[in-house]
């Protein structure tokens, strides 16, 4: 079997990159130990012209430039993905093309070759969650994208039913895999390394991530525990305008807690375990998500983690037990369940405990990795049927 996923976020030594870049790292490293050959097809920029082929562990990869055109991009990057497939398959015959939500819109169909949409949480369903307007083209390379798809899968329950609001496809047959954690990396940590009073958050720094309400709700907490403080770690997000947003941010951060909030900036993949091992409590009060690593990497490494109610987070947390939800509107909700966890640490350590267990039953990375070889071949034998 040889599996092609198309990325533009694979990650890259001493740049930072989001979560579908860990999730195809990850999955195609576990491939290959089934003996299932894995290539990665994206734009990145500074990439060799040619976009001649290298290789991570395994992984051959074809790191594309991003185009020069100041218009139409799209279409002179279109034309150089697709003969890239070409030649890829004409070296080595390729079963499955997998890509996010917008990936396929103009991929040119090679036959007998199988089309995958794995809904990371595309154009329709933030545009939805961020109460922001959907772009007529945007919105119009995704429904062509979907038009293109063999078949689809969702990392949560949630993301597939609720991109199915907006998209002609039927999400009760629409299977559904979490992402997995690697529990070799994310394993449970030293509870004498945490530091007293810390608050980690780990995610890009922006709007949708629920940063804001975060540090709002930081003076009600510092009003209990005064040692609260909070480690931010993840890439800065700009606006249109180039106005960064942890430049915006500082006007929310009231004067009396500004001591107790450090920006980290993104820091290299190696490093995050040991920040998480620090935390007493992680928190991520996202308004949207659609199955978030950084949660799972902190249930993973037995910490009690505060997340937002909305999105999948019934799906990823069950609330009191392995973890709390919260509204990730309030900052007063967000400060009362991260006060709940900071001033009772035999709760704390419930939480915690419930957590690795579910994580072990749930989110193995073997056991998804299996389900995913599954999916994969029934995908390629219904096309041979």
């Amino acid at each position: 079997m040889h599996i092609v996923f198309l990325t533009s976020e694979f990650p890259t030594p001493g740049k930072p990159h989001g979560g579908v870049g860990t999730f195809v790292k990850f999955i195609a490293g576990r491939l290959l130990r089934h003996g299932i050959s894995v290539s990665v097809v994206g734009f990145y920029q500074g990439a060799d012209e040619a976009g001649n082929v290298s290789q991570e562990e395994g992984v051959n990869l074809y790191r594309l430039p991003v185009s020069r055109w100041k218009y139409f991009r799209f279409a002179d990057q279109a034309f150089r993905i697709n003969r890239k497939l070409r030649a890829i398959h004409a070296n080595q015959k390729i079963d499955v093309v997998e890509a996010p939500e917008l990936g396929l819109a103009f991929i040119k169909k090679i036959e007998d070759v199988k089309y995958v949409i794995r809904m990371h949480g595309g154009h329709h369903f933030f545009a939805q969650a961020e109460n922001r307007k959907i772009s007529a083209w945007r919105g119009f390379q995704e429904k062509r994208s979907f038009r293109k798809a063999d078949a689809l899968v969702g990392v949560s329950r949630y993301v597939v039913d609720h991109t199915a609001t907006y998209l002609d496809f039927d999400a009760k047959a629409t299977p559904v895999i979490f992402n997995p954690v690697d529990l070799t990396k994310f394993r449970k940590a030293d509870e004498r390394k945490i530091v007293d009073g810390r608050i980690v958050f780990v995610g890009t720094v922006c709007e949708k991530k629920g940063i804001r309400q975060l540090v709002m709700a930081m003076p009600q907490i510092r009003k209990v525990v005064p040692q609260a403080h909070l480690m931010i770690a993840g890439r800065d997000w700009f606006f249109p305008s180039g106005l960064s947003y942890i430049q915006y941010l500082q006007d929310f951060i009231d004067p009396s807690v500004k001591d107790c909030i450090t920006f980290m900036g993104a820091i290299p993949n190696t490093e995050i375990p040991h920040l998480i091992e620090s935390a007493q409590v992680c928190a991520y009060p996202s308004h949207m998500e659609a199955m978030p690593l950084a949660w799972l990497e902190g249930l993973a490494m037995g910490k009690a983690v505060v997340a937002s109610r909305t999105g999948p987070g019934p799906e990823v947390i069950q609330d009191g037990v392995t973890g709390l939800l919260c509204d990730p509107y309030l900052p007063d909700d967000i400060a009362k369940c991260i006060l709940a966890i900071l001033t009772n640490k035999a709760y704390a350590s419930t939480l915690a405990e419930n957590a690795l267990i579910d994580i072990h039953d749930r989110f193995d990375s073997n056991m998804l990795i299996n389900q995913n070889i599954k999916f994969y071949q029934l995908v390629i034998k219904k096309s041979k049927s």
